[in-house]
């Protein structure tokens, strides 16, 4: 994203009268860290995200895979509205709801397939979220925790076409969700409910692709990609100082 294409959306954003804001979490507010429960924001974004929580025409939202529980103990009492779970869940005015119905029947199927793969990957671990199931490897071998991953994927899309479910392959971790999560379907249950004349959206991962994907068409969606490779957003940041120095300027 260069000068000129940064002073369009701040002026789109300045002119707009309904705004959304999306942003993922890991990767793109904080960096991918060992243990993720250290992943915090610093203080500097904090007084920048509050100025968008606090404007009356902005809806702001941190938008992540991360189980609910998980980004709440993270992000303690600010205010910001959160999707979380891929979509699964929001929480606005300090309550969560659900937006998809699962029973999660499908994990006694899975849970086996994931516990066998971690005899083979030292310091690979299961997190079990309400609506999905995690296989993370960021704290193993780098080279065995990736084999692994594949060999992982082979044997979990065995399972997951017959029963409804989906496979996210996403930054050194595996895993599987209800087929009515997804970021993308999540956007799109907010801009059936409002109108919004500006959207942001940043991510880096390929559950934010999804996002991207659904916004292609908007045209008052600004969709940027944090990092490199193929994406549907329609801008690029290299890393998470760009993303805290674009919102803000926006803030200001």
């Amino acid at each position: 994203m260069d000068n000129l294409e940064k002073a369009e959306l701040k002026e789109r954003y300045i002119n707009a009268v309904n705004k959304l804001i999306l942003l993922d979490y890991d990767g793109t507010l904080v960096n991918y860290v060992p243990v993720p429960e250290t992943a915090k924001l610093s203080d500097h974004l904090y007084d920048i995200l509050i100025k968008f929580v606090g404007n009356p025409h902005t809806d702001a939202f941190i938008i992540t895979g991360r189980g609910y529980q998980d980004i709440d103990r993270l992000l303690g009492d600010f205010p910001i509205k959160i999707v979380a779970e891929h979509g699964a869940m929001i929480k606005e005015n300090g309550n969560w709801q659900n937006l998809i119905s699962d029973n999660g029947i499908w994990k006694e199927s899975v849970i086996p397939v994931l516990e066998q793969v971690i005899l083979g990957c030292p310091e690979s671990f299961i997190e079990e979220k309400k609506f999905s199931l995690a296989w993370h490897y960021r704290k193993a071998e780098s080279e065995s925790g990736y084999i692994l991953s594949r060999e992982l994927i082979r044997l979990l899309n065995n399972i997951i076409h017959s029963s409804k479910l989906k496979l996210l392959d996403g930054n050194k971790v595996v895993e599987v969700m209800s087929e009515e999560a997804g970021k993308g379907r999540a956007v799109k249950k907010l801009l059936e409910r409002n109108n919004y004349d500006f959207i942001l959206s940043i991510g880096d991962d390929a559950t934010d692709e999804e996002m991207f994907e659904f916004l292609i068409q908007n045209t008052n969606a600004f969709t940027v990609k944090v990092g490199t490779g193929n994406t549907f957003a329609k801008y690029k940041l290299n890393g998470i100082e760009d993303v805290v120095s674009l919102l803000k300027n926006l803030s200001v």
